[in-house]
């Protein structure tokens, strides 16, 4: 067997659907009938999941770190806002694409002076660009609405059928829909060639550049891929709770993605999903037990993740799982974080 071929035969096997895939999805689907009266922290959730998965393009495939990944969240966010909010486009399917699309323009504007860093470089140069966006906001209030946010957002139905109601069961499933479309793309991306690339270019750039690989055009590709995704994160944050306001700039939005993917892992997709899950899990039970320290007890919790290790706290957790597997389907289910990520 040839490299070409071995290469390729590995990222065929990496690309087909496990049962332990499948198996997720289905519980996240049934959790919007399993229960009923959490849909909106379930939304919450999904809507982390999309952006923690668009830092994980960048950060986990290509090594790009970022600490203003607000920045397209708030663009898209405020986007879908001002879409709705003056009538401009009424279908929420539409509105989420052009503020999408509106976040990629930005995303791809400054992967220029991303790329040209390295990881502290890269840091700041992001974590200023998002706070450089945040500061144009307050600034001209009139258009954004300062401090208050954006004020009487009404979201019209879904492709002109559904429509978003107060309990949140359309924006649930809104929301899964658009994460689970976007999610097979994204799988389709890191399962490419491109996405080996991407690989290749993390692990040494010097020799991805060598060997013919385009370091600076792919990096700028995932790059502006990766701010389209946090920007339909940000128009679905919008669109679901009918809020815009200077907070989607925050840097605590953007922190919160880098503890999302210690829990979950990087360089995998399935890691900002469940990372995401688990995070929210336990933001939700510490704050109903100490209001006031549940920031402390998070920290201890990542403190055990360090120590201990994800890899070996995913096989515990998935042992049962996978031993049912096994002697259903005769096989073990791929679900756990890749030991390099470990």
């Amino acid at each position: 067997m040839t490299a070409a071929s071995d290469v390729g035969f590995h990222a065929q096997r990496q690309a087909r659907w496990h049962y332990g895939e499948v198996a997720f999805w289905l519980m996240v689907l049934a959790c919007g009938f399993l229960f009923p009266t959490r849909y909106l922290i379930m939304t919450d959730i999904l809507r982390l999941a999309l952006f923690t998965m668009s830092l994980d393009l960048i950060l986990g495939y290509a090594g790009i770190v970022s600490l203003g990944h607000a920045a397209f969240f708030g663009v898209g966010a405020y986007a879908a806002g001002l879409l709705a909010l003056h009538g401009i486009i009424n279908e929420p399917v539409l509105a989420l694409i052009v503020a999408g699309l509106a976040a990629m323009v930005l995303g791809f504007a400054t992967s220029f002076l991303v790329i040209r860093g390295v990881d502290l470089t890269r840091l700041m140069v992001t974590l200023g660009i998002a706070l450089l966006l945040e500061a144009l906001a307050e600034r001209f209030s009139n258009i954004t609405g300062g401090t208050d946010g954006l004020q009487g957002i009404e979201m019209q139905p879904i492709f002109g059928e559904i429509p978003f109601d107060m309990f949140g069961k359309a924006g649930f499933f809104y929301s899964l829909a658009v994460l689970f479309v976007l999610f097979l793309f994204a799988r389709r991306v890191v399962h490419s060639p491109f996405g080996l690339s991407l690989r290749a270019i993390k692990n040494n750039p010097l020799r991805a550049a060598a060997i013919g690989i385009p370091v600076n055009r792919r990096l700028i590709a995932i790059y502006t891929l990766a701010a389209f995704y946090a920007g339909i994160a940000g128009a679905l944050f919008t669109q679901t709770t009918a809020i815009a306001s200077l907070d989607v700039f925050a840097f605590e939005r953007s922190a919160d993605l880098m503890l999302v993917l210690v829990i979950g892992g990087t360089g995998y997709l399935y890691g900002g999903l469940i990372g995401a899950v688990v995070f929210r899990m336990l933001q939700e039970l510490f704050s109903t037990i100490t209001p006031q320290y549940w920031q402390f007890w998070i920290g201890l919790v990542l403190v055990v993740i360090v120590l201990v290790g994800r890899q070996r706290l995913h096989r515990w957790v998935l042992y049962v799982p996978n031993l049912i597997i096994r002697q259903v389907a005769g096989r073990k289910a791929v679900v756990a974080v890749p030991e390099s990520d470990a």
